[in-house]
């Protein structure tokens, strides 16, 4: 099957000539020639409403034995290809959300076809082991030549796992560990430690705590429930901890006209992390680290600036606190950088750095210090999937060789300045515009507004997200160019312009 798809993918590259042009386009003057390593659609085409009759037969007959209400549709996986997702009712549809910001290359690329079609892959992709304690002969050069080749600066150390939240609830504990070592000045737990760690009571458990930001967002199992402040739908009835919750700044746009107001917000964030701080180590639950996205993501897409990064990295050394930056949905180059906190321009910008999503696998980076001083503290069945790292290796080689970290930031402007322009001429519909390379959003009036905008441009042919409270985000592949950016921006103006 693999080597049918990749025949049909050469089919399509020859076949390919022109770009599907859109009535009333604005922006076809703008459009880039296509390059040669190009293999998706030349446009979207659509057949039915989506949901299709056959999507929604699906889910019916998914409903009798799941919950049903978050899916969007059904997929066609062996269709779809580079930026365009396929349906089972046969549309083909421009795709800028990416499966929440995970798919890296696009869908079914040429690179990643060939690799499952060599017969040395195939044990990685058969045997999954126990990597903890018994790992592959070349587990560690497969580490060197995928997750390592892109590590954060001053960042040498690395835990696989297999999803965002695993990472971050993992991460938690090395924090946890590292902060007591500490204390104990670097020597063995002490027996009453380890008889109360049983029952769940200090000093074996101590009451330490994470500083998280509201908006946030970092995973959905317990520990990272704590940390996230997105939306109520994640943590109705849950049970949870006592942990500090500080403002993320709320920036105005458009940042040039409020420079004032938004140096005055940052400061006011900082000003209460620092207090939150110094009140729970009075509570005796003692920050032991903070955690924050480069960009509060599901959260609603809200930045901040670099200056506020880098005095918020002070601040978290002053009290002894690690710096743990969640790179999940970041991370991988959709931002103009390989590391969203690269953009903010520090010498040692974080202790621990998490990751997902485009990097095809889970994990954490961490500094020496940070290493786990006993066996099975940091530990679980898979701690990650070796043939992860082997389609990471990939994805990796092909960023490098075709550039895409630039072409994020290069597209990034073209799309960015599209929404602009869209926004000054329907302002009832867009504000506060904002974005790193192809990781931008804006807002819509409300949520109802802002779903409405989301599924009429879909039956038009373009796959869009929403996060926060009424934002739209933009999560393309890293495959996605200039052509692709104009086409989107023709057919999101003819949404904006039938708009009721």
């Amino acid at each position: 099957m693999a080597s049918m798809l990749l025949s049909r993918q050469v089919i399509y590259a020859v076949q390919q000539s022109s770009r599907i042009i859109v009535s009333g386009c604005r922006y076809v003057s703008q459009a880039a020639a296509k390059t040669a390593v190009d293999f998706d659609y030349d446009g979207p085409l659509m057949k039915t409403q989506v949901p299709g009759p056959r999507s929604r037969e699906l889910m019916k007959q998914l409903s009798e034995i799941q919950n049903v209400d978050a899916v969007h549709f059904f997929c066609n996986y062996e269709e779809s290809r580079g930026n365009y997702l396929v349906d089972v009712d046969g549309n083909r549809m421009l795709d800028l959300y990416s499966q929440i910001s995970s798919i890296p290359i696009g869908y079914n690329h040429p690179a990643l076809v060939k690799l499952l079609q060599q017969p040395q892959s195939l044990s990685t992709f058969i045997n999954r082991p126990a990597l903890g304690i018994l790992p592959p002969e070349n587990f560690t050069e497969k580490l060197e030549e995928s997750l390592l080749s892109v590590a954060p600066k001053g960042l040498n150390q690395i835990i696989t796992m297999s999803c965002g939240s695993c990472s971050n609830e993992n991460a938690f504990k090395l924090i946890f560990m590292w902060y007591r070592n500490k204390e104990r000045g670097n020597s063995s737990a002490t027996k009453e430690e380890m008889q109360t760690c049983m029952i769940n009571q200090p000093p074996g458990c101590p009451d330490y705590s994470i500083l998280s930001f509201m908006g946030g967002f970092h995973g959905r199992t317990l520990g990272c429930l704590a940390a996230t402040h997105s939306k109520p739908v994640h943590k109705l009835d849950i049970p949870t901890f006592d942990w500090p919750i500080a403002p993320f700044p709320q920036l105005k746009y458009p940042l040039e006209e409020f420079v004032k107001e938004n140096e005055q917000e940052e400061a006011r964030c900082l000003e209460e992390v620092e207090d939150l701080i110094v009140k729970y180590r009075k509570k005796k639950r003692t920050v032991a680290g903070i955690i924050i996205e480069p960009i509060q993501s599901e959260g609603g897409d809200n930045h901040a600036s670099k200056d506020f990064f880098k005095k918020l990295r002070n601040v978290a050394r002053k009290h002894g606190c690690a710096f743990l930056v969640d790179e999940v949905q970041t991370g991988g180059g959709a931002t103009g950088k390989f590391w969203a906190h690269e953009h903010w321009d520090m010498e040692d910008p974080a202790d621990i750095v998490t990751f997902s999503k485009k990097m095809m696998t889970g994990g954490f980076f961490h500094k020496n210090e940070f290493r786990p001083d006993a066996p099975f503290r940091i530990f679980n069945t898979w701690l990650g999937e070796p043939s992860k790292n082997l389609m990471l290796t990939e994805v990796i080689n092909v960023i490098k060789k075709e550039g895409l970290v630039n072409n994020a930031m290069r597209v990034g402007k073209v799309l960015h300045k599209g929404l602009l322009e869209l926004q000054a001429q329907y302002p009832h519909l867009m504000s506060r515009t904002r974005g790193q390379g192809t990781f931008c959003s804006f807002d819509a009036p409300d949520d109802a507004t802002r779903n409405k905008l989301i599924i009429q441009t879909r039956n038009k042919g373009v796959v869009l997200g929403g996060c926060g409270d009424r934002s739209i985000r933009f999560r393309p592949s890293l495959v996605f160019k200039d052509h692709h950016a104009n086409l989107f921006l023709n057919i999101f103006n003819d949404v904006l312009a039938d708009f009721k």
